[in-house]
């Protein structure tokens, strides 16, 4: 009898050890997922975080960018168009004063015509520095290759271009983005290269536009750069971001510069 006792005893104590190693276990596997979770939802919120301070910082450049597009306009309307319909205003006075030869008012004439025709000729290169009517007639190519051409006229450099790209493979919108970048690539280059030759890609492979861009300039510190956060560098990397796509610099000093951009 004191033997079965002794060993229901034991079968009594082998369950209650089971049964606090199954409640350890339980407690255990509660607090791990109960930790791991507060890790997960502590390195979402930390990823959340810096996602909204980067978008923070993009729409912070973009508004310099914008503002700096501004200054830059009004700086032409009143450089090319306000100052000269000012001097038409004045000789158009001076034509209604009384005493004046026919000589004199032949050449104010000509004056307000020589004006003028000035006056029209900057209106137009500003409107079309806002909205470029090529492409929005003929598409992003042709924009591209009339970009080119009016930058090897400047006889600073020898351009090279090669495009092959279907109009419409990317939304109008992204075609505006993709001709602002390009042209900030050119205007990048003119002030700072120091470059012979450019060159500049579009082309489309596997559902990918990609805009390839090179110079044999003086290069630059592409960290420094960075970090300097500079107008020119701002506007391409946010019009990168808006179109959802990827940028990829090379450059060094002395080594040119090398330039990948591929959108979806």
């Amino acid at each position: 009898m004191e033997e079965l006792f002794s060993e229901e005893g034991q079968i009594v104590n082998i369950i209650l050890i089971a049964i606090g190693l199954l409640v350890f276990m339980a407690f255990s596997i509660v607090l791990f997922f109960y930790y791991s979770r507060k890790k997960i939802i502590k390195t979402e919120l930390e990823k959340a975080t810096m996602e909204i301070a980067h978008q923070k910082e993009v729409i912070q450049a973009n508004l310099i960018t914008q503002e700096a597009e501004r200054k830059r306009i009004a700086q032409d309307l009143h450089d090319a168009i306000s100052s000269k319909l000012n001097v038409v205003s004045l000789n158009a006075n001076i034509l209604t004063e009384s005493g004046i030869s026919s000589e004199e008012t032949n050449k104010i004439g000509q004056s307000i015509v020589n004006v003028t025709s000035t006056v029209l000729e900057n209106s137009r290169r500003i409107a079309h520095d806002l909205l470029p009517p090529t492409l929005e007639k003929f598409g992003l190519e042709a924009a591209l290759e009339e970009l080119c051409d009016e930058v090897e006229e400047t006889k600073k450099f020898e351009v090279s271009h090669l495009f092959r790209y279907s109009n419409g493979q990317i939304e109008k919108n992204s075609e505006l983005h993709v001709f602002r970048i390009a042209q900030e690539l050119f205007n990048n280059a003119m002030k700072y290269s120091e470059a012979s030759h450019l060159d500049l890609k579009l082309e489309t492979n596997e559902n990918v536009v990609y805009l390839r861009y090179k110079d044999d300039g003086v290069g630059f510190d592409l960290e420094k750069a960075r970090q300097a956060k500079g107008i020119g560098m701002s506007g391409i990397e946010n019009r990168v971001e808006i179109l959802n796509g990827t940028l990829d610099m090379e450059t060094t000093i002395g080594s040119g510069l090398t330039v990948t951009i591929a959108i979806p």
